[in-house]
């Protein structure tokens, strides 16, 4: 005995003591991309709907600029809401979103995962016997997940200044995701506490938050309504996977939250003034087909970005970690089917009991294989939505696929640290080196490759903001001076960034929006081309 533990000990040396080193590469390459998106808050200047938003806030105040988008632009209730608090002090709001959002996501990613992590261990051994998880998760292949996540869904994707730096955008679809995030995080918090009053406290707040989310996003509101409905289907208790009705309860209360505000927004006299600028037709089979199309693009955009192979990638460092860490916390040698012999997931799915735990097999099987149909089945919800308000291009509108796309990296990262830690368990016997070492060099490549192919964006996205935001503050003070002296008129030269509508982009001045909010801004009559 004292023998094999010997060989097992120095089997498994080498890959903890490797490992960590290159999940720091991989936080450190990451972290370095998300602190550049950070501090690009700094140089974020107005731009399309920030004008509107700027004059609103400062002559109307939050109520004022809430009840505006209750009456007559689009209902979003909550929405309105945040943007006032975010545009009362000028763009001081905006330039620290980005950087609260950085943390927030990597914050709420990492106590997900170590939640996950920690409750995955305890439901795997209902008998007592060793789950070939360790007590503690590591930190450093946790960190390095939840920051490379967080940098692919930032800049990985066709519009990484308006999901990071362009407060409309992040406010509606970026921070709904946050807030969801830390909301699951809560229930999560409260189910481990065994309190009565605070599963009810978190039953409450699901109930509110889920209505302050319906009136945020409704492409959110979508997605996160179905990822809702089957979570609390598959956590009833008859279904043998918990004890009591808390998961599903919950699930139902963020259900009637999210129904309920987006039925206020859906209702309001903005939501019904905005529907009548562009009446909807019933949708024919070629429309439905269209609708296919558009979402069949969408995914070859996604899947033509291979950035995203590092969420696999970084969950595969995850799952070696766990099986280097356990393994040697039980003081044996796996066998090769696994930590328990007829265990053929190694994680603990062969209980066929009713009590609390791992669901039964074919449940297992099934909470196992859902999620990526449910991420599509969301993205074709965003996709419809997306043509009904803004026609063939909208699909393009890359900002809102962070509903969708966030949820998607977490499972790849799930999938990964599931087949990471399979092979893991296999690897770590003695005489496996090559196969050890193979292992984490091909993971850790892709990770720090992932986090390379993320350096050119960035790059792009900061001499962009950069250059803006200088030439910006010179226009800016021109026009404060012309201001000063008197004109009612003044010149304005569109600075395009992000792929947003600038002031004078429309043919007639009338139609032109953008420009009526600068001028408003500014306090002239009109602006007009240099």
């Amino acid at each position: 005995m004292a023998d094999d533990g010997g060989q097992h000990t120095g089997a498994t040396d080498g890959l903890r003591r490797a490992l960590p080193w290159v999940a720091l590469a991989v936080a450190a390459g990451a972290g370095a991309l998300l602190a550049v998106g950070a501090f690009l808050g700094l140089y974020v200047r107005p731009t399309s709907d920030d004008w509107c938003a700027l004059w609103k806030a400062r002559d109307m105040g939050v109520l004022g600029i809430t009840a505006d988008f209750y009456q007559t632009q689009n209902g979003r209730v909550t929405n309105a809401f945040l943007t006032g608090l975010l545009y009362s002090d000028g763009m001081r709001g905006p330039k620290l979103l980005p950087a609260l959002l950085v943390v927030a996501l990597v914050t709420g990613l990492f106590l997900l995962g170590r939640a996950a992590l920690r409750s995955l261990r305890d439901a795997s051994r209902p008998d007592g016997e060793p789950s070939g998880l360790p007590a503690r998760p590591p930190a450093l292949p946790l960190v390095a997940a939840s920051v490379l996540l967080s940098a692919l869904l930032f800049f990985a994707g066709t519009r990484s200044y308006q999901v990071l730096l362009w407060a409309p955008a992040t406010i509606s679809h970026t921070l709904p995701s946050v807030i969801g995030l830390w909301a699951v995080l809560g229930a999560v918090r409260a189910a481990r506490s065994g309190l009565r009053w605070a599963r009810t406290a978190a039953v409450g707040s699901a109930l509110v938050i889920g209505a302050v989310l319906g009136m945020l996003s409704e492409p959110f509101t979508l997605v996160a309504g179905l990822f809702a409905v089957a979570v609390g289907v598959l956590c009833l208790p008859r279904l043998g996977w918990t004890r009591d009705r808390y998961v599903s309860t919950w699930c139902a209360a963020a259900c009637l939250g999210l129904v309920g505000g987006l039925t206020l927004l859906y209702t309001s006299p903005g939501a019904r003034w905005r529907r009548a600028q562009n009446p909807q037709e019933p949708m024919s089979a070629a429309q439905i087909g269209e609708t296919f199309h558009d979402w069949w693009r969408l995914w070859q955009t996604i899947g033509g970005q291979w950035a995203y192979l590092g969420a696999l990638a970084v969950g595969a460092l995850l799952g070696l970690a766990l099986a280097a860490t356990g393994a040697r916390g039980e003081g044996r040698t796996p066998t090769a089917t696994g930590a328990r012999g007829d265990n053929p997931t190694g994680t603990g799915a062969r209980r066929d009991s009713s009590g609390p735990g791992l669901p039964p097999r074919a449940l297992f099987r099934t909470a196992v294989l859902l999620p990526l149909p449910l991420i599509a089945l969301a993205a074709l919800a965003v996709v419809l939505g997306l043509r009904s308000g803004y026609g063939d291009v909208g699909w393009t509108y890359g900002r809102t696929w962070t509903s969708f796309l966030l949820p998607l990296l977490v499972v790849l990262c799930a999938y990964g640290a599931w087949g990471g830690h399979l092979l893991g368990r296999r690897l770590v016997a003695p005489g496996r080196t090559a196969g050890r070492a193979a292992a984490l060099v091909a993971a850790g490549a892709v990770a720090l490759g992932s986090a390379a192919a993320l350096v050119q964006p960035v790059y792009a996205l900061t001499t962009e903001t950069v250059v803006r935001a200088v030439a910006w503050d010179r226009q800016n003070a021109r026009i404060r001076q012309e201001v000063a002296a008197g004109s009612r008129d003044v010149a304005y030269e569109p600075l395009l960034i992000g792929g947003l509508t600038e002031p004078l982009f429309a043919s007639t001045y009338k139609r032109d929006w953008a420009a009526q909010c600068t001028a408003t801004y500014y306090g002239v009559d009109r602006i007009h081309r240099p």
